[in-house]
C-alpha cells in the first residue's frame, strides 16, 4: 500500500524527533480504518537507495490518516514522498 509524508509530528511551538512523522494514504477515510494498520512496517527509500524503516503506531485525526515511528529520523526531502506500507 502507497501513502505520503505529509508532515513531522508536533505542536504549535515544538517539533517532536524526526523518526516521528505524520502519514496520509488515500485509500483510508476514517480513523477506524487507519486503526486497522497499527503495528505494520512501513518504510521509505531515499533518492539514493538508502532504506529507513519503521512501522505505523497510532491513527492521527478522523480522516485516515497515520502516525509513523521510524527507527531512525527520516530527513526533510522525504516530506511528500512516497512510502510503502506492508
Amino acid at each position: 500500500m502507497k501513502a505520503v509524508v505529509v508532515n513531522f509530528r508536533g505542536s504549535y511551538k515544538n517539533q517532536k524527533a524526526s523518526n516521528q512523522v505524520i502519514v496520509h494514504v488515500d485509500e483510508l477515510t476514517s480513523k477506524a480504518a487507519a486503526e486497522k494498520l497499527v503495528g505494520k512496517k512501513i518504510t521509505w527509500t531515499s533518492p539514493k537507495g538508502k532504506v529507513i524503516s519503521g512501522k505505523v503506531s497510532a491513527a492521527h485525526g478522523n480522516k485516515g490518516a497515520i502516525r509513523a515511528l521510524f527507527e531512525v529520523g527520516i530527513p526533510g526531502q522525504a516530506l511528500g514522498h512516497e512510502v510503502k506500507i506492508e
